[in-house]
């Protein structure tokens, strides 16, 4: 990856982190990119080796997205550190991490809290069907209700089950389970229909995540 191009990226996306985090980007075996924020700083510099004891060096070994809270480290500050890995053709190619100075306690484990046009109702995750950016909530679209949850789609994504979920477009999360069908869009992209009849177009960004996903 061109640390210019990581750089420009990053700046254009980090506002989809929660606020005060600090963001990470790593290849395969060292740091690329690094931004502190005020509540947290690593000190971390480019071309620092990923250790062991860190979560990205995690998401890099399991090839899955991770969090965990790391308390002893070679760093010597405590961070919760959630990681995100980066694939090309079914290989990590790097991490995204984003570290924060605790464990957000702002999710339950097993359901959405939905707010109603006059009430609150949990929704287990897997009765969730889609979740769409609105704003600066989230609308959440279920078997039963539709209502909208307070955080912002990025910030309930690193909370979801990823047997159950997939990003599909900048302004959509889809559970899987829902999808109807897959069709063939413009620009070698796809249009989900899913089981409510909605239709959800798949961007070419994610695309080919897309497709890994559900093996075709």
């Amino acid at each position: 990856m061109d640390p210019f191009t990581v750089s420009s990226v990053m700046n254009v996306i980090s506002e989809f982190f929660p606020k005060d985090t600090s963001i990470a980007v790593a290849n395969d075996q060292n740091f690329i990119y690094y931004q502190p924020s005020k509540k947290v700083d690593l000190k971390i510099r480019p071309g620092d080796r990923v250790n062991e004891d860190t979560v990205t060096y995690k998401a890099l070994t399991i090839h899955e997205k991770t969090s965990e809270y790391i308390e002893r480290n070679g760093f010597g500050v405590p961070y919760y550190g959630m990681s995100v890995p980066i694939l090309d053709n079914g290989s990590t190619r790097g991490v995204v991490t984003a570290i924060l100075p605790s464990k957000p306690s702002i999710m339950p484990s097993s359901f959405l809290t939905v707010k109603t046009t006059d009430r609150w109702i949990p929704v287990p995750y897997g009765e969730v069907m889609y979740l769409e950016a609105q704003n600066r909530k989230t609308s959440v679209v279920s078997e039963r209700i539709s209502g909208s949850h307070k955080l912002n789609l990025s910030e309930i994504e690193w909370f979801l089950p990823n047997e159950l979920f997939i990003r599909v477009h900048r302004s959509y999360i889809v559970n899987i389970h829902f999808i109807e069908e897959i069709l063939p869009d413009f620009h070698s992209t796809f249009l989900l229909v899913m089981k409510d009849s909605s239709k959800i177009q798949v961007s070419q960004t994610y695309a080919s995540q897309f497709r890994r996903a559900l093996g075709f």
